[in-house]
């Protein structure tokens, strides 16, 4: 059985609970990160809190421990689970108290942690490629925070499986693709010119994606953050999706428009490499 951490106890996953008043159920007051877990170890661990610690501070709610402290209690949580593979969930919110708009100051902020069981990152399996749609993108203006109001992306996400893809990439009122639903968006040009978007309130820099274009430019691959259209994703050479949780997926085709051969393309099986050299060396490039 799994066990969970909720404010300073690790109990049963299955009868782990927070109070109903707490603004993260109730008003989506509240943040989390998803932290890969890799041979036992948690990817790209720095970045992961240090953009918690920022959306903490953009949404004024306490750290609810020291950045040390909350290390040791994610570490005391994998050794509890036996967890070599999967993922590690963490969720913070502002805390407990009578239902109203205003936000309360000085409550004790809610620390809830869980564990996903996963397989460990296979390259040649990655290279499978996905299928992405496109929708409107419905969510607020600041994405670059990372709450827990997601309800947009859970209909986008809906609307993509219903339509038998992976994947939902988010057009903009001018015609840009923003990020995916849970994942940010990458094409390839017909010049090999690696492009996704620049980050801004639109889009929430992902920690995947800090690493590949580190990867990128390490290794000498053209690269650009910018806005690109669905019409240039349409003409793209390739394309692909990152996150923590799917880390570098292909996609071979967006809508009803297969992207080149329809197969993961080289410049995405290099990605791909790179990407799982940096997970076997330890997460140092």
């Amino acid at each position: 059985m799994s066990t969970a951490y909720v404010n300073g106890r690790y109990l049963p996953k299955a009868s782990a609970g927070v109070h109903i008043e707490d603004r993260g159920f109730q008003f989506a007051d509240a943040v989390y990160e998803v932290f890969a877990v890799q041979d036992g170890r948690l990817v790209d661990e720095d970045g992961h809190l240090q953009r918690l610690e920022r959306s903490l501070d953009e949404l004024s709610i306490q750290p609810p421990m020291s950045r040390k402290a909350l290390t040791l209690v994610m570490r005391q949580l994998l050794r509890v689970n036996h967890l070599r593979y999967g993922s590690l969930y963490l969720q913070v919110s502002r805390g407990v108290a009578p239902r109203d708009f205003p936000a309360p100051q000085n409550l004790t902020p809610t620390l809830v942690m869980t564990v996903t069981r996963q397989k460990a990152f296979d390259a040649v399996a990655a290279r499978k490629g996905v299928n992405v749609i496109t929708t409107h993108d419905l969510r607020w203006k600041r994405c670059d925070i990372k709450t827990v109001q997601l309800l947009a992306g859970v209909l986008a996400k809906t609307e993509a499986v219903a339509r038998g893809a992976a994947e939902a990439w988010l057009l903009d009122d001018k015609g840009f693709i923003t990020e995916g639903s849970a994942s940010n968006a990458w094409i390839i040009t017909q010049n090999d010119e690696l492009i996704t978007r620049h980050t801004d309130h639109a889009i929430l820099g992902g920690i995947t994606r800090q690493t590949v274009l580190k990867l990128a430019a390490e290794n000498g691959l053209k690269y650009e953050e910018r806005a690109f259209s669905l019409a240039e994703a349409l003409a793209a050479r390739e394309a692909f999706t990152t996150s923590s949780i799917i880390m570098v997926r292909p996609v071979v085709k967006i809508d009803d428009t297969q992207l080149g051969s329809g197969e993961c393309g080289p410049f995405c099986r290099t990605i791909i490499e790179l990407y799982d050299s940096y997970l076997k060396n330890g997460f140092s490039a």
